[in-house]
Formats: structure tokens, C-alpha cells, sequence
């Protein structure tokens, strides 16, 4: 630790002015839009494009049976699915952008569309 004598009031500065851009940065590069609609696929294809504002239920067909998406307080989710695993049931609540809920033995999905969508790992 014998750098740190090293160091003067301006590097001190500097220092303290980059932490803050990048402490400042995370809210504003991170944040996303608002949820405003859902869109549920069936094989690969829009089967509804669901308003968050209301509430509502939605059964689709799909080959191995029916899947129920919910809209409930500007959020949705998938509620049943006749699928073995149940992992777009065990998804849960969907309510920020560019998050979906992928039921693949029957063919359905859902995704929440908005203005901006959040960033995850997939994204870069």
C-alpha cells in the first residue's frame, strides 16, 4: 500500500468523479420501460397481442391441449399449461419488457412488450 502516498489531490479527484459516473450510470443504463403490452404466440405466430390495462383471461390452443395466460394488474403470466414440466407456470408474474414465459411442448409463449426493454446477459 505504498501507491497511496503516491497519489495527489487531483488523482484523489478524479477518482472520486469516476466512481460517481459510474455509480450515477447504473440506475440510467439498467432502467427500464414501461410494460405495455403482452404478446402470446402460438407455433411461432402472434395468437393476441393482450393490453395490460385490463384484466383479463386467455385460453390457446395449442397441440397438446389448452394454455390459460392472465393479465392481472398490469402484469400476465401463464396459469396452466397441459405441458409435462410446468416451467412457463413455475415463470410466474411477467411485468417488466423483454421478459417471456416459454411453453415449448405446446407451442405457446408470452412476452411483455414496452418502450425500452430491460438488459440482462442476453442482451450483450
Amino acid at each position: 500500500m505504498a501507491w497511496v502516498g503516491l497519489l495527489r489531490p487531483g488523482d484523489w479527484l478524479v477518482m472520486s468523479l469516476g466512481l460517481v459516473a459510474c455509480a450515477a450510470s447504473f440506475p440510467l443504463a439498467w432502467q427500464a420501460g414501461v410494460a405495455e403490452r403482452a404478446v402470446v404466440k402460438r407455433g411461432g405466430e402472434v395468437f393476441s397481442e393482450l393490453d395490460l390495462s385490463r384484466n383479463r383471461r386467455v385460453e390457446v390452443p395449442g397441440p397438446l391441449g389448452i394454455t390459460t395466460v392472465v393479465v392481472d394488474k398490469r402484469r400476465v403470466r401463464v396459469a396452466s399449461d397441459p405441458g409435462p414440466r410446468q416451467y412457463c407456470v413455475r415463470q410466474g408474474w411477467l411485468a417488466n419488457p423483454g421478459e417471456i414465459a416459454i411453453c415449448a411442448p405446446n407451442q405457446v409463449s408470452v412476452e411483455i412488450k414496452g418502450g425500452r426493454p430491460t438488459y440482462d446477459s442476453l442482451s450483450y
